[in-house]
Order: structure tokens, then sequence, then C-alpha cells
């Protein structure tokens, strides 16, 4: 026991400093985090997709006052099948969406460490995760914002960074498995940070290519690696970005984002605060600006010995080492330029930022590189001064970081109400079909209404993805409002006869966005189900093959079990 202590020793200090944060997460209910009451009510929504058996949710059947909403189609899935795994093993949907914003943090301070480590050593993974874990944005996402997207995104960047390295170091095809699920798990926990992320993942690879020894190879390796994780998560992105455009998304957002964004100085310094924008704290971090200051010092000191050393390994180290810091650098600064006002022409330019909604959310990628230059430093440090600097940069962190290790209350509901009618859906409605209002005011009387002639309706069958109702019409016909909001793929047929979409309206002002139908005189059975659409069809397909693909890999790897090809930086 005591030699296996010994030689995780390191592992071991990553795993308490990333559980000592969460002590309030064990306070009994759930943290007064900005969105968290409705991440539980989507959760519960995500969940009951899955007790139907279906594998990808789309559709969220109890939001919006009941009138149901498609924001399941926009909204990061991988969190929600993780809370809806725990939950399905017996914890509350409170505990399990705790538990995921829990591991959101913790594993991400693992990953960071595995990482780094693998470049730098030991030490420079305990700082570089130090640094990455207690980032004050990090608490901002944890206890202020409750963000769970955006809190378990943190695991994937350092992984999928790892295995490009490991694959273009070894050529090892598990990297290329690992890589592949890393990249798709990064996608799923957060799109709109995934973009933010992969300019820099890409000139990481690129770099990692042009210093390996047989360029060609490595670049199909890694190609085939970024668009397995890309085909894994099709399923997602890919209805996600093509069928946003029946949205509310463009109208809600647009001009937005103009109006948050947060001077320089509040990069600097800001007062801690559980508020909104404008209010809550968006500085960087004390020890983080530090190593942004010892940055400049550490390519200063590398430039000038890539200019005294001859050896052409050594001096190849040297080489990648100090484009990786320039690298760093650069996203830095990007970064906190477009929280700033200054960089209003960039968002006018590139129309794809004005979706991220708030500029300071460019703080995920600014946590970024002071973490990675903190452990490259301290790989740079001799071995007589080395613990004493690990040991001074954590008990500072731990002390700067403390005071925002802390929810602003709690509360408890019982999980009916996150499994019943609820009445929210996001906070600016901008997933809502275009077709509709941004929020639903109340719930409907019933699920289906007779608004014009004459008729009984009786529900035979109400599920999350299909209704089916016994309808007799006692007029020449009867126009039915069904009390859902109409979105790409739902369909109705009378009698097993499928309406075409021109005979289903959804734009009646009188019942803006809502789904209505004309049933003929006589005796029906009126079934509407919500399907697939052809981009959706496409997109799992996509990830399915890559996923045979994947497996397929595997299989070969435990058959073989030999190296694809040695390379070495």
């Amino acid at each position: 026991m005591k030699s296996f202590l010994l030689n995780n020793r390191w592992l071991l200090l990553i795993i308490i400093l990333g559980i000592l944060p969460l002590y309030p997460l064990l306070h009994p209910g759930m943290f007064e985090g900005h969105d968290a009451q409705d991440h539980i009510a989507r959760i519960a929504n995500f969940y009951a997709n899955l007790q139907e058996g279906i594998i990808i949710p789309r559709w969220a059947a109890n939001l919006n006052w009941g009138y149901g909403h498609p924001i399941l189609m926009f909204l990061y899935p991988l969190p929600s099948y993780i809370a809806s795994l725990f939950h399905w093993l017996g914890f509350s949907l409170i505990d399990a969406t705790k538990i995921v914003f829990a591991l959101g943090f913790a594993l991400g301070g693992l990953t960071m460490y595995l990482w780094i480590k693998t470049m730098w050593r030991e030490k420079a993974g305990i700082v570089a995760s130090a640094l990455y874990l207690f980032a004050p944005y990090r608490f901002v996402d944890l206890y202020v914002r409750g963000a769970i997207g955006e809190n378990f995104f943190f695991i994937w960047p350092p992984l999928v960074l790892y295995c490009y390295y490991q694959l273009i170091k070894t050529g090892l095809v598990r990297y290329l498995i690992g890589g592949a699920f890393a990249l798709a798990a990064m996608i799923l926990s957060h799109n709109a940070l995934s973009i933010m992320y992969l300019p820099f993942m890409f000139l990481y690879c690129v770099l990692l290519i042009v210093f390996s020894k047989r360029k060609l190879l490595v670049s199909i390796y890694s190609f085939l690696m970024t668009a397995l994780g890309f085909g894994l998560s099709a399923f997602f992105w890919l209805p996600a970005y093509i069928e946003g455009k029946y949205t509310l998304r463009d109208i809600v957002t647009a001009g937005e984002l103009f109006k948050r964004f947060e001077p320089f100085s509040r990069l600097i310094y800001s007062k801690w605060s559980h508020g909104g924008t404008g209010n809550m704290s968006v500085q960087v971090g004390i020890i983080q600006w530090i190593m942004i200051g010892v940055a400049v010092f550490l390519i200063y000191n590398l430039i000038l010995k890539i200019k005294r050393i001859k050896d052409q390994k050594n001096n190849r180290d040297l080489k990648f080492n100090s484009y990786l810091l320039l690298i760093l650098f650069f996203f830095f600064w990007i970064a906190l330029f477009l929280i700033t006002p200054y960089s209003q022409i960039i968002y006018e330019k590139i129309t794809l930022f004005q979706k991220f909604q708030f500029p300071w959310r460019w703080l995920s990628l600014a946590i970024f590189p002071p973490a990675v230059i903190g452990g490259y430093f301290v790989s740079q440090i001799s071995k007589r001064y080395s613990n004493q600097i690990v040991a001074g940069i954590v008990i500072a962190v731990l002390t700067v970081s403390f005071p925002y290790w802390k929810a602003d209350g709690y509360f408890e509901k019982p999980e009916s109400f996150y499994t019943g009618i609820y009445e929210g859906t996001t906070d600016t409605g901008e997933s809502a079909p275009i077709w509709s209002v941004r929020f639903m005011l109340e719930k409907p009387p019933a699920y289906a209404e007779v608004v014009e002639g004459k008729a009984e309706i009786q529900t035979v069958n109400h599920r999350i993805s299909s209704r089916t109702y016994a309808v007799t019409v006692n007029s020449e016909q009867a126009r039915i409002l069904e009390n859902t909001l109409y979105f790409p793929g739902w369909f109705v047929s009378i009698d097993g006869n499928e309406l075409p979409l021109t005979d289903v309206w959804w734009q009646d002002p009188a019942y803006r966005g809502l789904i209505t139908y004309f049933v003929p005189e006589g005796e029906h059975l009126v079934e509407i189900v919500f399907r697939n659409t052809k981009v959706r069809n496409v997109s799992e397909f996509v990830s399915i093959s890559s996923l045979f693909f994947l497996t397929g890999l595997c299989a070969m790897v435990l058959l073989l079990r030999k190296r694809s090809f040695p390379l070495s930086l």
C-alpha cells in the first residue's frame, strides 16, 4: 500500500485538488446557479425520452408549459446522457445533475495532468492542472452560472491534445481511437466552446506534424482521428447547425452580444458576485496573469537557446516548445480581445461568433494558455527548487480561489417539479421554433382541441414523440388544434394516411406556431408523430458508420496487438 501511494502520489494529489472545491455540492438540494434549475428540467425530459426507447432525444415534451420544445436538438447531449445514467442507477435528478457538475470539474484536472505530464513530466502536470482547475472562471461556471455543459467540457481538450501527441509520437492506433472518442465527447459537451478550441487544436496538431519524422503518414492518421471524432458526434452537430435556421436563434441573439462586452480592467480584477452579465466576475486570475508575464521571459529564453545550441534533436525540441508557447500566448490575447468592445468589428464580420451570446464566454479559452505555460515554466526549474516552486504555485492558486468555492444558496423541490409540466425553456428562448412566440405563457387546457366545426376527441395515447386520438366529427369537417409547437419532423396521419405538409397548418396568427389540421366527417384515428428529417437520418448514418469503423479498429488492435508504425518526436 505504501509503495502504491508513493508511486502514484502526484495523481492522488490531483484527485484531492479536484475534490476539495466540491464540498458545497454535498449540501442537500440544488445550488442557486443561473441555469441550474433549467438544466435539471431538461435532463428530466432527456431521461423521459430514453425511457421511451428514444436513443437520441430531440424533443422535450414537457417544457414550455407542456407545448414542447426542440431544445434537446441544440443542447449538448453528453452531460444529459451521463446524468441520465446516474438517475437510472437510483440517484435523484438533482443528485445526478450534481454528480455531472462534480465530474466535469474534477476530471478536467486529471486530463490536464495526463497531457502535460506526458510532455514535460509530473511536476509540470501538477502545476498546469492546478492553474486549470482553480481559474476564477471555472467557479463562475460551476457555482455562479450553473453551466453544466461548459463545466463538463473542460474534461476533453487536454485529453484530445494528449491523444494527438501520443498518436504522432508513437503511432499506436489506440490513441487514434481514444482521440476520436475524446473529440466527439468534447463536441457533445459544448458545441460553442468546441468552436473556440478547435483552431488551437488544429495548430497544435500541425506543430506536432511539422516536427515529426514521417509527416505524410502522421498527417493521414491525425486527419482520420479528427474526421472520426466529427463523424461520431455528427448526429448532434449536423442537425443543430442545419436546422438551427428554423429557430429564433438568429433573431433573438441579433445585437444582444454587443451589449455584453466587458472592459479590459474587469479582466484584470472584478469583484466576486453571483449576479449576471456586468456583475459577475470576469477576472482571469492573479496567478494566471503572472504566468502570462512569465511566458514572455520563457519565449525570449527559448529563442536565445535555439541560437546557441547546434544539436539538431535538442534544437528541434526547443523550437517545438517555443512555437507552442507563442501560439498559447497569441490565443490568450485573442480571447481577451474578443471580450472587450474593441472587437465589435470582428463579430460584425464573423457572424458565427454572435451565436456565442456572451463575449465573456471566451474566458473558457483564455484560462487554458496560463495553465500550459505554468506547466512548462516548472519543467524548466532546477530539481533543487522544483518542489518548493510547485508547492508555492499550488498553495497560491488555492488561497486566491478559496473565496469562490461557494454557492449563493440552495433550493429543494420534489422530483415531480422537474418531471411534470415545466414552464421554462432557456433564458432567451433562442431555440423556440421560428413560427412561434419565444415563451408560452400558460398550460394548455387539453392535449388537443376543436377550434372549428363539431367534434369529440378522445386521447388514445400520448407519448413524447407520438400522439393518437380517436376523433368523431359531427360536421362536414372539423379543425383540430394540437397543443404542440410545430418543428420539422412532426407529421399528421388520419386513418393511416399521412397528410401532406400543405394540409398541416402551423402559421395561423391565432394559434401561432401550433399544429392544426382538418378531419372530415365521421370516426377517425388520428396519429401525430415526430420523426427524423433527412438531415437527421444522414447525420445518424454518419455517426453509426464512424462507430462501426472505430469498432473495427478496436477489434484489429485487440487481435493484432502491434504498432501501426514507429514514430518519435
